[in-house]
């Protein structure tokens, strides 16, 4: 029988089957593209800030200022996390994608030639629209293709491989800096990313829409995974994004909770990104060794997803979390508390690892208890609620240095406030992996 006839006679459950080793060409493909994800975020986060006064034109001591253009990332991001999850139910999550990079082209450009720090701003705002579509995209098609018992391993595989992306950019750019000036460095760089990125989603990427579809397919009829998530009560089968965003942010607890420990742990990488390297450049250090300690921040968040991810496919998503809460609590404080190139990279170190271990694992708790149906809807509004801490912190960030005329308060800030949202991890949310908390 022809390939095309038995393909059409075959169930979704034959044609769409599940699991990283039986998906694999994809997946990796998939990781591939959320490296470039990580690439283009990464230009942004060495060079701008350590030479947002000197090259950019960001007056000595406007704080406020010198964080708006995280601010206008972190707002831009989290909407387009929420529409991108949306979207991708309706266009298909490989549209989505592409839409993304496209809208990363100008981003080069406007950094070569920016007058003043206002089109900074605005290559960030496209940049959030980029990050929202991609990044969103790659890890919703990694869990659309994987099993539940896999979801801990896909989500560490996708923040490794885009966080591993954050850090060599970081790196690479601040040596092209030095050897070609920031501006053409930033250009060559950010170009050849973008352009390979849109021809390799072209070429090689599949929309996973349909695995999706198979799957919620299943559950209908009966046929879903051994151990039964403990999905949200809905007031409809069919929700609303209205009924989904209230669930994930307010009704459900254990969403709510998770909702709250995505934002407030961005509060971590809005100061790695703009106070780490002002902190570091007032310190004497050079943008190379700045892109190294701040490469070490995301060379442990990046590398040791590949056992945090995996670990809570075994003992679950809830204690890897609120542990991940606390030593980022740590690790932060510990910046102010010595100094030298070896003290601030063991910090970065520390704060890394913490990352580490929860920010998989918020992603993962998320995908167990979200049904299929609206799985990536539910993705987006997290990532919204996550993305927003973005700004929330950039925002608090630069609220406290211009109150108290500097940037060190900001760190204990940061540190109190990861503490106090483990504490509500704690008490508000229930295991969520269904092996091992399944539904009645």
């Amino acid at each position: 029988m022809h390939m095309d006839s038995m393909q059409n006679i075959l169930s979704p459950q034959d044609q769409y089957q599940r699991g990283i080793r039986i998906n694999l060409e994809q997946f990796i493909h998939q990781l591939v593209q959320v490296l470039l994800v990580g690439l283009t975020l990464g230009m942004m986060r060495t060079v701008i800030p350590a030479l947002a006064e000197s090259e950019f034109g960001v007056p000595k001591g406007s704080f406020v200022l010198l964080m708006s253009f995280v601010v206008a990332f972190g707002f831009v991001k989290g909407i387009l996390n929420f529409v991108a999850g949306r979207l991708s139910e309706r266009i298909g999550r490989k549209q989505a994608l592409l839409t993304g990079w496209i809208t990363a082209i100008p981003i080069p450009f406007l950094i070569m030639y920016a007058p003043s720090w206002n089109w900074i701003v605005f290559a960030t705002i496209l940049l959030g629209i980029n990050q929202g579509f991609t990044w969103s995209m790659t890890q919703t098609s990694k869990l659309d293709i994987t099993h539940a018992d896999q979801r801990g391993l896909t989500i560490g595989l996708n923040e490794f491989s885009g966080y591993f992306g954050v850090a060599i950019a970081g790196i690479v750019t601040g040596y092209l800096a030095t050897l070609l000036g920031a501006r053409t460095g930033l250009l060559i760089f950010g170009l050849t990313v973008i352009f390979l990125a849109i021809l390799l989603t072209l070429i090689w990427v599949k929309d996973t829409l349909p695995w999706a579809k198979a799957e919620s397919h299943q559950h209908m009829t009966g046929n879903g995974t051994l151990h039964k998530p403990r999905y949200p009560a809905m007031i409809t089968e069919t929700p609303s994004t209205r009924e989904i965003f209230l669930v994930m942010s307010w009704r459900d607890k254990r969403l709510a909770s998770i909702s709250q420990a995505g934002l407030i742990e961005k509060f971590v990488d809005a100061l790695v990104w703009v106070f780490y390297p002002v902190f570091l450049f007032q310190h004497g250090l050079d943008l190379a060794h700045i892109g190294w300690i701040v490469g070490i921040y995301g060379f442990v968040w990046g590398g040791s997803q590949l056992m945090t991810g995996k670990l809570s496919d075994h003992i679950g998503r809830k204690k890897p979390i609120v542990w991940g809460m606390w030593i980022c609590a740590a690790g932060t404080g510990m910046m102010l508390l010595g100094s030298g190139i070896l003290w601030w990279s063991i910090s970065a170190a520390i704060t890394g690892f913490g990352m580490a271990l929860l920010y998989p694992n918020l992603s993962a708790a998320v995908s167990d208890i979200a049904h299929p149906a609206w799985r990536g809807s539910a993705i987006g509004i997290y990532r919204f609620w996550r993305d927003l801490g973005y700004g929330i912190g950039a925002l608090a960030l630069g609220w406290i240095a211009s109150t108290t005329n500097g940037i060190v308060a900001g760190f204990s800030f940061v540190s109190i406030a990861m503490f106090v949202s483990g504490l509500i991890v704690l008490k508000w949310c229930d295991e969520t992996h269904p092996r091992l908390n399944p539904a009645d």
